[in-house]
């Protein structure tokens, strides 16, 4: 029984307002379960790091994942690691392998250029949905404002359907300070010039969330959020925690 005056949700497969959660080796067993009580509040999953090439029965997650309508894709380090290697076309194969329809191209780690970058999109996106990451995992690189535009803007033109902001699932790097929090001066710039609704922020913790819920509202796209916070995240995003609890109802929620 919904009695509350709430902010409105999006729902069913949402195409923003996404929670995308961080799998950092959760067994089956066990992610079994929580899909069972909470997969509606989770629209994508990341295998975090490289955990996905390790991974024991990967085609069993999978599987389960995509059951639940959970889009699936593998942490940007392992991209990196065979862009370092001279083995994308082995990871392509790799992720045909094992029907993972989606790719990051990032350059948390690695020094890959834009433009590199940009005709990696061009070069996947026939074959995968490509998704986006902008920022260094690196405390001492900095991007400028304009420099953090240019790039999300760039990706979504050649052909990403979502970009990230590196955030780490320490939430101290890429578009956060060491301290924890968001470089606002950006986030200022990147309101303004780049589609938010297409914009994936890593916010790997609560108070990270509850910031941006209530700076864009709680149809922001949230990412890197720790598996076991999706049900405390849901609460959040419609004003059931103090931080976020006096966010005005919506009166027509949309679908998608």
């Amino acid at each position: 029984m919904n009695f509350l005056d709430m902010p409105k949700r999006t729902i069913g497969k949402r195409t923003i307002g996404l929670t995308s959660i961080a799998d950092f080796g959760i067994p089956v067993g066990q992610l079994r379960c929580v899909l069972e009580d909470y997969h509606s509040y989770i629209d994508v999953a990341k295998l975090g790091v490289g955990s996905a090439y390790v991974t024991p029965n990967l085609d069993e997650k999978v599987k389960l994942y995509k059951q639940y309508g959970i889009k699936v894709y593998c942490g940007g380090t392992l991209f990196e690691k065979c862009y370092d290697q001279g083995k994308l076309n082995e990871y392509k194969k790799f992720l045909q392998k094992h029907k993972i329809e989606w790719i990051e191209v990032s350059n948390g780690t690695l020094d890959i250029s834009l433009e590199r970058r940009l005709d990696l999109v061009e070069d996947l996106k026939s074959d995968f949905s490509v998704l986006g990451e902008v920022g260094s995992k690196d405390q001492t690189q900095e991007l400028s404002s304009r420099s953090w535009v240019l790039e999300l803007n760039s990706l979504l033109e050649a052909g990403c359907k979502y970009v990230i902001t590196e955030g780490r699932d320490s939430g101290t790097a890429g578009i956060y300070n060491p301290n924890g929090e968001v470089k606002k001066s950006i986030l200022k710039e990147l309101t303004k010039q780049v589609d938010s609704n297409r914009v994936i922020f890593e916010a790997p913790t609560s108070k990270q969330q509850m910031f941006f819920i209530n700076t864009f509202g709680p149809n922001v796209n949230l990412g890197n959020v720790k598996i076991q916070d999706a049900l405390v995240l849901e609460a959040e995003r419609v004003g059931l925690r103090s931080e976020t609890f006096f966010m005005k109802p919506v009166s027509n929620p949309t679908r998608s």
